[in-house]
């Protein structure tokens, strides 16, 4: 396994982040623990997790099963960087109850202290904002997780899906009133979707963040999906399944034609691809099983020539930075 540093921290963590979100829905918790194993195993000390992932076998799943896998000893909690996030209305019912979600001070304290108990730990490494909130004051968030950082309860605070200008007001913010800010920014970003390069990148970059993708594989079309359609294994994704454009079958045809003729895993090229881009700490992938867990360690050594790179630049061309991506 190679390792880097988070942004601009000292935290050495794998280039590669476990994503936990299939643990519990899609994933039991015996197989889901087999997992962890392995990728510890394998290097990978990075897992991210959220408060809210587990939904369909109910909210917080996810964090108990990481909870009891850590309760098994093993200097497992020691040797992971812990990652989980906030935001989402974790009450019962359809209805929000009020200061039950999102960034408030009373929120974050009440969410941080509930993760804590279903994973079993008295920390948790980077703590992140799963999402903007457009009513709670910057202030009020590094009140609250300053209080948090003083009490040990967590080490480091992260973002995820902020934009670019979200991203600078927030870290300028943290800067006026001595917090240390925000270390990652977590965001949708892969070869289909590159809008990330216009401006949320270069302000993670310019404010020292490092960046995780998630949805490396753009929801399992870059998995080498129409393969799998031919061969009747396909299984669809989080937004993959059933490409039914002609242009879009078309760009990933031309895709999984270029790897066929490299002999490169589709999955792998898109993992591989992501950790060649500035910024990128390490892509978040998320396996249902073992053997997805192995093809994404693999990708961390696989080396792009410059013609496979050229060549995916030519089929999934990117934006460019702002403003140059919509102006002169």
């Amino acid at each position: 396994m190679k390792y880097t540093q988070l942004g601009r921290t000292g935290l050495e963590v794998s280039r590669l982040v476990l994503g936990t979100m299939n643990f519990g829905p899609l994933t039991n918790e015996s197989d889901s623990h087999t997992i962890m194993d392995a990728a510890l195993d394998a290097g990978v000390n990075f897992f991210d997790t959220a408060n809210i992932y587990g939904r369909t076998a109910g909210k917080g799943r996810t964090e108990e099963i990481l909870g009891t896998w850590f309760a098994q000893g093993g200097d497992r909690r020691d040797k992971v960087v812990l990652a989980t996030k906030l935001n989402a209305y974790m009450g019962e019912g359809d209805q929000a109850w009020p200061n039950h979600h999102k960034l408030s001070a009373l929120n974050i304290r009440r969410s941080v202290e509930a993760s804590l108990k279903r994973l079993q730990t008295d920390y948790i490494d980077l703590y992140q904002f799963h999402h903007i909130d457009r009513a709670t004051p910057v202030e009020e968030m590094w009140q609250a997780i300053d209080t948090l950082i003083a009490q040990g309860k967590i080490l480091y605070a992260g973002s995820s899906n902020f934009p670019g200008w979200k991203i600078a007001q927030t870290n300028e913010t943290a800067q006026r009133h001595g917090s240390y800010g925000l270390v990652s920014e977590q965001c949708l970003y892969n070869l289909v979707e590159r809008r990330a390069e216009m401006e949320v990148i270069p302000a993670a970059r310019e404010y020292g963040l490092g960046v995780l993708p998630w949805s490396p594989l753009a929801g399992g079309r870059l998995g080498g999906v129409l393969r799998k359609e031919r061969e009747g294994t396909a299984s669809g994704g989080r937004s993959g399944g059933g490409i039914t454009d002609p242009a879009v079958r078309a760009q990933i045809q031309s895709y999984e034609d270029l790897l066929d003729k490299h002999g490169i895993d589709p999955g792998e090229a898109a993992l591989a691809w992501l950790l060649t881009r500035p910024g990128v700490t390490g892509p978040i992938s998320g396996p249902r099983t073992l053997e997805q867990l192995e093809s994404a360690v693999r990708a961390v050594d696989l080396e792009l020539s410059d013609e496979v790179l050229a060549s995916l630049e030519e089929i999934f061309p990117g934006p460019g930075e702002s403003p140059e991506a919509f102006a002169w």
